[in-house]
């Protein structure tokens, strides 16, 4: 199992409320799964499709776009949760496939912090952040720390993409008492349906010994594949697997205070 997370999320600074988060049933099965969606926030092809899905997914939508509140909101409305997806600097690729807001290793500490912060107000519903890209960001120390502090003054959780081997953000979290996950598969880091039907099958085998898993996808380019895949393949996950969202892997998640941002 290739998920790890932090028992450490009580140690958060909570603000007293006279209510706390229901704690969820026991699953109907003993395995996991949980889906990501990236890029939402910018009307992306396969937007509707995914959202309509009838299974709770978690939809990780960009700050500071066209439809970012807009999809964030409709994905909330229709049962999924909702998650921040930071764009952040890559080793390689187009300054462009960033997007606004983004994190780059050339910001101060105090622009790093303000442009976390900023997106955290964009997305409404926000429960946790991963990231856009950002394989040379996560592998930055320096930059890492102030993510990750403020996702733990925020009460988020983080779920590492692995967009790269040399991310920091494992020893980070474990020493801030971090709650974090790590992604194990992506359906479509290659666009072709043959592709993403060899992943999607790849995942079905994975459940069989896997007690938690968790699986990324995306809208765009690929977003109508993706939809169309798991149209076939979620009834065969749910054979095998209860789908959840990412919280639910995070066994203190529904008891912390509901008061936190």
């Amino acid at each position: 199992m290739k998920i790890l997370l932090v028992s450490l999320l009580m140690s958060f600074t909570i603000q007293t409320s006279a209510s706390a988060r229901n704690i969820l049933p026991l699953s109907a099965h003993h395995n996991e799964l949980a889906i990501v969606i990236d890029d939402l926030g910018n009307d992306m092809k396969g937007t509707n499709e995914i959202l309509s899905l009838p299974v709770t997914l978690t939809i990780a939508v960009m700050p500071f776009l066209p439809t970012t509140r807009a999809d964030a909101e409709k994905a909330h409305q229709n049962g999924h949760e909702v998650i921040i997806h930071l764009p952040m600097e890559p080793v390689t690729g187009k300054a462009s496939w960033l997007g606004p807001g983004a994190i780059t290793t050339s910001l101060t500490d105090e622009e790093i912090r303000k442009r976390v912060e900023g997106a955290i107000k964009e997305v409404p519903y926000a429960v946790g952040v991963n990231h856009h890209m950002g394989s040379k960001a996560t592998a930055d120390e320096r930059v890492m720390r102030i993510v990750l502090t403020v996702c733990k003054e925020k009460g988020l959780f983080y779920l590492d993409s692995k967009t790269t081997g040399k991310s920091v953000i494992p020893e980070l979290a474990k020493k801030m008492g971090v709650p974090y996950l790590e992604n194990e598969l992506f359906f479509d880091d290659v666009y072709t349906i043959q592709h993403i039907g060899k992943q999607a099958r790849l995942l079905s085998k994975e459940l069989d010994s896997d007690d938690a898993t968790i699986a990324i996808g995306h809208v765009g380019v690929t977003g109508m594949k993706v939809a169309t895949m798991l149209k076939e393949f979620l009834p065969l996950y749910e054979k095998k697997a209860s789908i959840v969202p990412l919280s639910d892997l995070i066994p203190e998640y529904h008891l912390i205070d509901e008061s936190m941002p």
